[in-house]
């Protein structure tokens, strides 16, 4: 397998032959901030946060979709890009209802957690307001599309990695959701394995445990890590 070289915020990078810009970072513990990818996952670049700066191009590149190619130049910390992730996570609170204190997620939550290491104390933008449905059909698990980023991590983990493609998105612009089966209740869905994987990725409070408290609620990914490993390296197949 051959070796590529490249240059990240002028630091030497090797990469793996096939890697992304986001994995050979990531390889050498240089932060790049994402909500859609989840490793493991096929790439969707759906977020945007991960884009960067890539030689003298104006177009930013998203880095989990962008293959290294042999001596690139690319930039993941300039003041543009700063700003530009500042105002996608701003973009994302207005859309929806992220009020912190008050969500299940509060503590555990991804988008939380980049809001304050990006330095977001404040939304320029006024809040939509719109008020989506909270599903708790089923019995073990609830989605409420108020905290739904819309980065289809469910959508991918249950079709990859369960296999079962439960989920899909449906409609488009401010009216896109996720769904189950054909737009029917979680509960009464045919094909939903309840296996949990998708509560288990979801980088919001977006889909949850029924009955579990906040102090609860903290996820433990490993296990999944684990299962996605192992159908990578088909471990399972004779």
């Amino acid at each position: 397998m051959s070796v590529k070289t490249f240059s990240i915020d002028g630091q030497i990078i090797s990469a793996k032959e096939g890697q992304t810009i986001l994995e050979a970072a990531r390889d050498a513990g240089i932060f790049i901030p994402t909500l859609c990818h989840f490793t493991g996952l096929t790439n969707v670049g759906a977020c945007r946060l991960c884009v960067v700066e890539i030689g003298n191009s104006p177009k930013l590149q998203p880095a989990c979709t962008t293959k290294v190619i042999e001596g690139m130049e690319v930039k993941v910390n300039t003041e543009r890009l700063k700003e530009y992730r500042k105002l996608i996570l701003e973009l994302l609170f207005a859309e929806r209802n992220h009020q912190c204190s008050v969500c299940v997620a509060n503590g555990n939550c991804e988008l939380q957690n980049l809001a304050i290491k990006l330095g977001i104390d404040h939304v320029r933008f006024e809040f939509r307001y719109q008020n989506y449905p909270v599903d708790i059909s089923h019995e073990l698990f609830g989605i409420d599309h108020n905290r739904c980023i819309l980065c289809t991590r469910c959508v991918r983990v249950c079709d990859e990695i369960e296999g079962a493609h439960t989920w899909d998105v449906a409609f488009r612009g401010a009216n896109a959701i996720v769904i189950t089966d054909m737009n029917q209740p979680w509960g009464e869905s045919e094909s939903c394995t309840s296996c949990g994987k998708c509560v288990l990725v979801c980088p919001t409070g977006a889909l949850f445990k029924r009955g579990v408290s906040v102090a609860e609620l903290q996820k433990d990914k490993s296990h999944l890590e684990f299962l996605i490993q192992a159908k990578v390296k088909k471990q399972w197949i004779r």
